[in-house]
């Protein structure tokens, strides 16, 4: 813990000279930070601020995925956004490719005010609360329609705000798409051709299930690690949404991509609760309006790069194939009855009912 601590600070500091270079991805200007800024007067300060270039509220946002990811595109736009309503008086700076840290690094950041906010998965989660579990079960969602719905139904908020108590305020969804599985072994079109594999996954304890389950060697390991860890043939494989395997160049390491969307990676936007909870309430207001309106261009550059992606990844030499997911549903349905029951470390019942009824209203066609 205390290493992790020290990696996050370490990391802060590095992003203080990052931002003095202009080296984040955010077009936003920022001068000084003063987080503990008064809230009176914050109006005539938000004229100051424009009039001078220095913002009230300089905030610093990290995430593990290339600049070009739709994680970074949003939080870009969610940063544009915020600047426009405030008049500059709060901006935020953009840091990717794991320049801050790994996802536990960014969360911890959160709740040591190293970092402000940060888009990541739901896995490194799972230490908080059991509320974001549900979205680990395997071929939970048939299509993205499925899963916006219930991000954005009354219990996607509950989840979202379910760590608020760990200092972490949930401002929106982003999302990652659906998860599939890249190889250099062979195309995989039955779960038996997963055995032997020696696979990337996220920490994560259903995850790892799944994939022991169809017979292959689930390896947790730090995004930052999976290309050079597959160019030396340390793992055979690993599991992501397209935007992933394209941004990340894993086609330069990697020859098959099985189209399983087998996981769908829903992404939570979250902002320190003690820096949100400093700042004036028309701030507040601008920072969830920013995040609720960056959402839905987010999720078009999701569909769009998983189309384009796809594409590019081919045009790269990587072959793709497209198996069909009953055999994979089948192989998996084990897990519901392990996993969805009372209990810690457990999907509760509740919710996974509550995710089903929504499910149901928006069939697959």
């Amino acid at each position: 813990m205390k290493k992790r601590v020290l990696s996050v600070l370490i990391a802060a500091s590095m992003a203080v000279v990052a931002f003095a270079g202009c080296g984040s991805s955010s077009s936003t200007t920022s001068g000084s930070a003063s987080g503990s800024a008064a809230a009176s007067g914050s109006a005539s300060a938000s004229t100051s601020a424009a009039a001078t270039g220095e913002a009230e509220y300089a905030m610093i946002s990290g995430t593990t995925t290339p600049d070009n990811h739709p994680y970074n595109l949003g939080l870009v736009k969610m940063s544009e956004l915020l600047s426009e309503k405030t008049n500059g008086a709060v901006t935020l700076d953009v840091f990717g490719n794991s320049q801050l840290g790994g996802e536990r690094d960014l969360i911890e950041g959160l709740q040591l005010g190293s970092v402000q906010v940060t888009c990541v998965s739901t896995a490194p989660l799972a230490g908080f609360t059991d509320s974001f579990l549900v979205f680990d079960l395997p071929f939970i969602f048939e299509t993205s329609e499925q899963a916006r719905a219930v991000m954005d139904s009354e219990i996607g908020t509950q989840i979202l705000n379910s760590v608020e108590e760990q200092g972490l305020k949930g401002l929106a969804w982003f999302e990652n798409g659906f998860r599939n599985i890249t190889n250099n072994v062979k195309p995989i079109t039955v779960p038996d051709d997963l055995k032997g594999v020696k696979i990337r996954t996220m920490e994560n304890q259903i995850h790892m299930a799944a994939f022991q389950i169809m017979g292959a060697d689930p390896t947790p390991m730090a995004m930052g690690d999976v290309f050079t860890a597959l160019q030396q043939g340390t793992i055979d494989a690993q599991e992501n949404p397209v935007p992933i395997i394209e941004t990340n160049k894993f086609y330069e390491v990697q020859k098959y991509i099985s189209m399983t969307g087998h996981l769908f990676s829903p992404a939570p936007v979250f902002i320190a609760k003690d820096y949100y909870d400093s700042m004036p309430a028309e701030y507040q207001t601008a920072v969830t309006e920013a995040a609720a309106e960056a959402t839905p261009y987010q999720r078009e550059q999701i569909d769009e790069q998983n189309v384009t992606g796809l594409e590019s990844l081919q045009e790269n030499g990587m072959e793709a194939n497209e198996p069909e997911k009953a055999p994979f549903q089948e192989a998996t349905a084990p897990i519901y009855e392990e996993y969805v029951k009372d209990g810690a470390g457990m999907v509760s019942p509740d919710i996974y009912a509550q995710v089903q009824e929504i499910i149901a209203q928006y069939p697959a066609q």
